[in-house]
């Protein structure tokens, strides 16, 4: 879409992935007058290229956790009013060793009260909700109920279809921003003022104001997918395993077990623990399994990617589930700017103008949550 509608608004948002999308949406839904400019036709970055999870019990207790329950509801409606591709899938994290059970009992008895929806499955119970998972050696797992599984591709592009039509966002696809100043966006397609500026493109701040990346660092995931043979199979819940356990900051309070788990991942899972591995799988609409990820990080990132870490991945997978008859899809691997001890980067380099950048691997969770209050702090 060009600027013939007009170059004026109350509202510009630069970049289309979810943390764009989440700023435009909320503004949108106060009646501000919003437009939404990305340098690509559509969304290829970070935003698609992920599990797609909405993952709250990922969070730890407090202002993230409520947030992404906040962000649950948001995605539930948008569900709703657009028909978005998004289940209600839940989560289990799989225990087969005593040292992870240790860990789920202890989060458990620290956190029932926190806001998570969760219990303590035994092996029979956790079988019955995910049948793919291996019965022999299983301990038990943890329910959690409040996990979404969102196909990101469809959903990110569908959302800003939906933000358009529902809302009267103007989007500005293949449009670049060459500048920024208070009130006003240099463009290639012309000038555009706005009340308020947000610059939530990872891309678009290295340009704009390359004096805040400082803070940020990049992290490499790689990821593959499978097809099931079986068009009917369906995987259930949102599976995970030991590792993911050392990997969310939700059970870092578990002071007293995680150390044990810790050390015991270190022995056994060498290969894993030095590329970030902590396997995971989703299932998207039309069946395909989505199997993940490892973690790299840098300034400057490889751009090539490494069959090693794929096999590692697909080889923790198998430990705790039996992969259904299937062939190789896809593998890709995606980029983002994480904040170094953080959980995002929030600036304002100049007057109405606010940079929000950096959730690291939690844009699909806290995304249209963190949105909504950094509107209320600045609208």
């Amino acid at each position: 879409m060009s600027l013939n509608g007009g170059r004026d608004f109350d509202v510009a948002v630069v970049g289309a992935g979810i943390v764009g999308l989440a700023h435009a949406y909320q503004a949108a839904r106060r009646g501000l007058k919003v437009a939404l400019i990305d340098r690509s036709e559509f969304a290829v970055g970070a935003s698609v290229r992920n599990f797609g999870l909405i993952w709250p019990i990922g969070q730890p207790p407090g202002l993230l956790l409520d947030r992404a329950l906040r962000s649950r509801r948001h995605w539930l409606d948008l569900k709703a009013a657009a028909g978005l591709p998004l289940e209600e899938s839940g989560s289990l994290h799989a225990a087969r060793h005593p040292t992870e059970l240790a860990v789920l009992e202890e989060f458990l008895g620290r956190y029932a009260d926190a806001g998570y929806e969760m219990r303590l499955l035994t092996p029979d119970e956790a079988v019955a909700k995910a049948p793919s998972l291996r019965r022999e050696g299983l301990l038990g797992a943890l329910w959690s109920a409040t996990e979404l599984t969102a196909t990101s591709p469809l959903c990110v592009r569908g959302l800003a279809s939906h933000l358009a039509e529902r809302w009267g966002v103007r989007l500005l696809n293949r449009c670049m921003v060459t500048g920024v100043d208070s009130g006003l966006l240099y463009t290639e397609q012309g000038r555009i003022r706005a009340g308020h500026i947000f610059v939530c493109s990872g891309p678009d701040l290295q340009t704009l104001f390359p004096q805040l990346l400082a803070p940020l660092t990049l992290c490499k995931l790689q990821m593959l997918s499978v097809a099931p043979e079986d068009s009917g199979y369906r995987l259930g819940p949102g599976l995970c395993a030991g590792l993911t356990l050392l990997h969310y900051d939700a059970f870092s309070g578990c002071t007293d077990s995680l150390p044990a788990l810790r050390a015991r991942a270190d022995a056994v899972y060498p290969l894993q623990r030095r590329w970030g591995i902590h396997a995971l799988i989703s299932q998207h609409a039309g069946g395909e399994l989505i199997l993940g990820d490892s973690h790299e990080y840098g300034h400057t990132l490889e751009p090539f990617d490494r069959e090693e870490i794929n096999q590692a991945i697909l080889d923790t997978i198998h430990e705790f589930m039996r992969l259904p008859g299937h062939r190789p899809a896809r593998s890709w691997h995606g980029i983002y700017p994480k904040l170094k001890g953080g959980t995002e980067l929030i600036a304002d380099p100049l007057k109405g103008v606010t940079v929000v950048n950096g959730l690291g691997g939690a844009g699909m969770t806290l995304s249209l949550g963190l949105a909504e209050e950094v509107l209320e702090a600045r609208l």
